[in-house]
């Protein structure tokens, strides 16, 4: 009988049951890739990370990210749930203050920031940003994602952005519309994996939120998560097209407090920093909360 530790972490917030919860599996050498994507069923989480061995010269470790019905190039929020764990329960940071790890879509580094000698959050520097055109009736947008066609913000472009995975930006004039969205999940589905995209991700500068500056919500039906709650990649992808489609200011640094995961009663918190480049960094804390061990034959 093979026994599997395994996490349950609670990404962008530092309470307990907010964020976006994560499975952190670290053998993910003794799994085979079949066996990590039950784990990640049986886990059931949105996401699950393995951490295995590396032949990269660059990299500390590989990465797999599953969710419970496929694997997945990237994953956010995951990616902050194991850093977390090599902090808090490995003590990597007393031996570094940076890990590289292997992803699928190639080296992504995450920084450990440490305040009196405390972990306060971890930021990844996500892969260089892309967008590119989509078309699409606003009449059928609006009948997927649930919100009127009047709703949609008129004045930025709906474009795929990448920053590991497709993800459909969609911006929205305020958070109460975005709250009010009862996206048809099947329809969804159908269209993103007719287009390769993971997750549709809608936005509003115009948010309720205090001390807050863009207000989010993300599905994803198409790699099995209804909704997301709080997640790294999508919010990267977004931050990136801000800064190509010129939305904020060209060739400055621009700070983003970003919230998502409060209409499905799980708030959280990410931190975007928007680079000239442009160069795409997400920050955010976390909170382990389940520690076991999963019995495998």
């Amino acid at each position: 009988m093979r026994q599997i530790k395994v996490f349950h972490v609670d990404a962008f917030t530092s309470e307990p049951f907010g964020g976006n919860p994560a499975g952190v599996v670290l053998d993910g050498d003794k799994l085979s890739v079949a066996e990590m994507q039950k784990v990640a069923s049986e886990l059931n989480l949105p996401e699950s990370v393995f951490m295995l061995k590396t032949n990269h010269p660059e990299a500390d470790v590989k990465v797999r990210y599953f969710t419970p019905k496929e694997e997945i190039d990237f994953c956010g929020h995951a990616t902050v749930g194991l850093a977390w764990i090599l902090a808090e329960k490995l003590g990597w940071t007393e031996k570094m203050d940076t890990v590289k790890f292997e992803t699928n879509i190639g080296l992504v580094p995450v920084k450990w920031n440490k305040e009196n000698g405390l972990l306060q959050s971890v930021e990844m520097t996500q892969i260089t940003p892309k967008v590119k055109e989509i078309e699409i009736n606003l009449e059928h947008l609006s009948s997927m994602i649930g919100i009127p066609a009047y709703e949609i913000n008129d004045q930025f472009p709906i474009k795929l952005a990448n920053t590991g995975n497709w993800h459909l930006i969609v911006p929205i004039k305020n958070q109460r519309a975005i709250d009010s969205a009862k996206p048809r999940l099947d329809e969804l589905s159908e269209f993103n994996r007719l287009h390769n995209v993971s997750t549709t991700h809608l936005f509003t500068f115009e948010t309720t939120e205090s001390g807050y500056d863009v207000y989010t919500r993300d599905f994803a039906p198409a790699v099995g998560i209804p909704e997301d709650p709080v997640t790294g990649s999508a919010n990267g992808a977004m931050a990136g097209y801000f800064a190509l489609e010129e939305i904020l200011e060209k060739d400055k640094t621009h700070h983003l407090t970003i919230a998502q995961g409060h209409a499905f009663g799980r708030p959280g918190t990410l931190y975007a920093s928007i680079e000239p480049g442009p160069i795409i960094k997400i920050a955010g804390s976390a909170v382990i909360t389940i520690e076991g061990i999963l019995q495998l034959k």
